[in-house]
C-alpha cells in the first residue's frame, strides 16, 4: 500500500509473514543501524505468532504455559487487548474464532516498538511499512509529507485514496488477499457491509485495532468510527461508497485513478 523511493537507506525484510520495509530519510541515515528494529520484530513474531506451535501465545492457548511464565510482553498485550475489547463493545476480540489470537493488535504494537527503537538510535525522519500498516515519523523531505496510498479492496491496480501524514500511523483492515479472515465476534461469521476500513491516528496498534473493530461491525462501522477520539477513518462499503469521518479530509492528498 505504500510506495516511496529514497536516496537514503531502505531495508526490507520478510517477518511476521509479510514484507516489512524501513525507509530512513535523515541525512545521516546510513549511520543508523536498523538491525535492532528488525530484531525486535523477529522477537515479537517468535512470541506471538499463532502459526508457530512453540510461540508463547500458542502454548498459552493450549494450556501448556501459564501467563506468569510467558514473556512479560504477553501480559502487556493481552491487558491492552482487553481494554480495546471493552472500548469496542467486544467487536475487537482476541478470541473471534474461539482461539487466542491477538494479531489484530500485535502487528501495530510491534511496528510501533520498532519505530521507538529507530528513534532511540537517532532516526528522526523515517517510515515503516508492514504489509500496508504504516508508521511515519518526521518528513521524507523538508517540504513534503509522507504519502501513503490506500489500495482499493476490489481493484488491485487502483488506489482508493492517498493520505499525506507526519508523525502519524495509518492502518487498514479488509479482505484483500487474505479473504474473509475478520469475523464478527458476536456471531462468529464474516461481517457484511464493508470492504475496507482505514484509520489514521497517533498510535498504530490502536489504529489497527480500531480498523479491525469497525470492519467487524459491518454496516455499523462507519458511524462508530465517527465517535473515535484522536483517530479518523475512511470506510469503503460493500457497494463501493467511500465514507469518511469529518477530520479525515485533512489527511487527503489525492485520489489516484487506474491506468
Amino acid at each position: 500500500m505504500l510506495t516511496v523511493s529514497s536516496d537514503r537507506l531502505t531495508e526490507v525484510r520478510h517477518i511476521m509473514g509479510m514484507p516489512i520495509g524501513i525507509d530512513l530519510r535523515d541525512a545521516d541515515g546510513v549511520d543508523i543501524d536498523v538491525g535492532a528494529a528488525f530484531a525486535w520484530l523477529r522477537e515479537v513474531d517468535a512470541t506471538f505468532s499463532t502459526y508457530r506451535d512453540n510461540s508463547d501465545i500458542s502454548r498459552l492457548d493450549r494450556g501448556e504455559l501459564p501467563l506468569a511464565e510467558c514473556r512479560p510482553e504477553v501480559d502487556e498485550v493481552l491487558t491492552r487487548c482487553l481494554e480495546l475489547s471493552r472500548a469496542t463493545d467486544g467487536f475487537f476480540s482476541v478470541r473471534p474464532a474461539g482461539r487466542l489470537d491477538p494479531s489484530g493488535f500485535v502487528k501495530g504494537w510491534a511496528v510501533a516498538g520498532a519505530a521507538a527503537r529507530l528513534a532511540a538510535a537517532g532516526a528522526r525522519n523515517f517510515c515503516i511499512n508492514a504489509g500496508g500498516d504504516v508508521v511515519a515519523r518526521g518528513r521524507p523531505a523538508p517540504d513534503r509529507l509522507w504519502r501513503v496510498g490506500i489500495r482499493h479492496p476490489i481493484e488491485p491496480d487502483r488506489l482508493a485514496a492517498v493520505v499525506a501524514v507526519e508523525d502519524l500511523a495509518v492502518a487498514t483492515s479488509g479482505e484483500y488477499e487474505r479473504g474473509a479472515h475478520i469475523l464478527d465476534p458476536h456471531t462468529g461469521r464474516p461481517p457484511d457491509g464493508l470492504l475496507a476500513v482505514t484509520v489514521v491516528g497517533p498510535d498504530l496498534a490502536t489504529a489497527d485495532a480500531n480498523a479491525t473493530a469497525a470492519f467487524a461491525m459491518g454496516a455499523d462501522g462507519p458511524a462508530w468510527t465517527a465517535t473515535l477520539s484522536g483517530y479518523d477513518a475512511l470506510c469503503i462499503t460493500s457497494d463501493e461508497q467511500v465514507l469518511s469521518t469529518p477530520g479525515f479530509a485533512r489527511y487527503r492528498a489525492r485520489v489516484a485513478t487506474s491506468g
